[in-house]
């Protein structure tokens, strides 16, 4: 199978980017995107020349590190699957590839299709984590929870932080990432007694660190590789609305600056 591809070259944030044109025929359809970068890869470092710098971990779609555009869509046109997942049997023999970077403000980039996506983990930091004393692990059936909660907090949970959402908005919104991790510790009994003070604090470390605001555009949605609904956003917005008129609009968010530890999720 003979695959060209466009990659987005940049050797440093400061220095200028340009598209660069490779060409393989040793691809196979049974490749992944991320082992078709392999294989250019293995022949730039057989002439000598600086492979493609781009993240991957667990190339199962779990981790979430993976992650750029491809032909102009988050994760490529596989719907519900990371890049990791896509496979070059959903292309075109003899076909190009146009691969970028994630784009927002508040994924600065630092070297080819690798960006710094550490602005999540400060949203996270500023409220996505219960405190309360939950204790042992209670046995199911004593805490009653309903099933249409169980399953919407199963679902927001799913979410695994890789960006795509923001990248596909056209306003550069993290508002289905910040409403899955609200909703998914919202929607349980352990994260009702924070539910308000999260929502504020997690909405407003969102936009301290430059992303745009939601229009329901709902690319957002359709490049998530969890498919987590829109659903997450009213329920944030639901959360963020009752902390204000309650009274807790008074609480300040927890923004983590850059070079802080991070909290693993």
């Amino acid at each position: 199978m003979r695959i060209a591809l466009e990659v987005w070259r940049q050797r440093s944030p400061e220095a200028p980017g340009q598209f660069v044109r490779y060409e393989t025929t040793e691809a196979s359809p049974d490749m992944s995107l991320l082992e078709l970068l392999d294989v250019v890869n293995e022949g730039l470092v057989q002439k000598g020349e600086e492979p493609i710098a781009f993240d991957s971990d667990c190339r199962e779609g779990i981790c979430g590190t993976c992650g750029f555009m491809v032909n102009g869509l988050a994760h490529g046109p596989l719907q519900g699957a990371a890049a990791c997942q896509v496979y070059l049997r959903n292309f075109r023999d003899g076909e190009t590839l146009w691969i970028e970077p994630f784009r927002a403000k508040a994924f600065p980039l630092l070297k080819d299709l690798v960006i710094n996506r550490s602005a999540l983990d400060r949203i996270i930091a500023a409220g996505g984590y219960v405190t309360v004393n939950t204790g042992n692990a209670p046995e199911a059936n004593t805490s009653t929870i309903h099933k249409d909660d169980a399953e919407q907090a199963m679902d927001a949970a799913a979410c695994i932080a890789c960006g795509a959402c923001i990248a596909a908005c056209p306003n550069a919104s993290a508002a289905l990432f910040t409403g899955a991790k609200i909703t998914h510790l919202g929607k349980l009994p352990q994260g009702q007694p924070e539910q308000g003070r999260r929502a504020l604090r997690m909405v407003r470390a969102a936009a301290a660190e430059g992303f745009g605001h939601c229009t329901f555009a709902g690319e957002c949605e359709t490049a998530c590789p969890k498919s987590i609904p829109l659903q997450v956003i009213t329920q944030m917005n639901h959360d963020y609305l009752a902390a204000r008129l309650s009274g807790e609009g008074h609480v300040q968010p927890r923004h983590i600056e850059p070079g802080t530890p991070k909290r693993r999720r």
